[in-house]
């Protein structure tokens, strides 16, 4: 992304679903019985929602309690940094013919066990910042 005169760019959604779409790895958040919790997923991005496959487990038993969940994804380097947060509602994918398409998209399992429960997370609001890296400015 191109630097502009400020250090902080606010994405527009387009950049955002750009930036959600290249990446795969983020942090699920999610909140039942009154805890927050926050989980590493890898999940795939197609422009209008983002799915991720689990086993079952805490993921799944506290999205029965709360539909409501935040994924952040971000990047870091020495030059710049950006992060993208979606805010949306997930839901278990229960019928076959989701099933069988979820189950088309490049989505691993990163680690060596079974996760064939498919989540789905609807956006009702994406949005993203772009930091130029570089000194901090004189205090005084």
């Amino acid at each position: 992304m191109p630097y502009g005169t400020e250090p902080i760019k606010h994405l527009t959604s387009e950049e955002c679903w750009a930036l959600l779409t290249a990446n795969t790895l983020g942090r699920l958040a999610l909140a039942a019985g009154g805890q927050l919790d926050i989980f590493p997923i890898n999940y795939h991005a197609d422009g209008k929602t983002l799915l991720f496959r689990t086993a079952p487990g805490t993921k799944l038993a506290e999205l029965t309690a709360n539909d409501q969940v935040v994924v952040e994804i971000d990047h870091y380097s020495p030059v710049d940094a950006w992060s993208v947060v979606l805010k949306g509602t997930a839901s278990e994918l229960q019928m076959e013919k989701e099933i069988t398409e979820a189950d088309k998209a490049p989505l691993e399992p990163w680690a060596p066990t079974l996760k064939y429960r498919f989540v789905r997370i609807t956006p009702t609001e994406v949005t993203g910042r772009y930091f130029e890296r570089a000194e901090e400015p004189e205090r005084f």
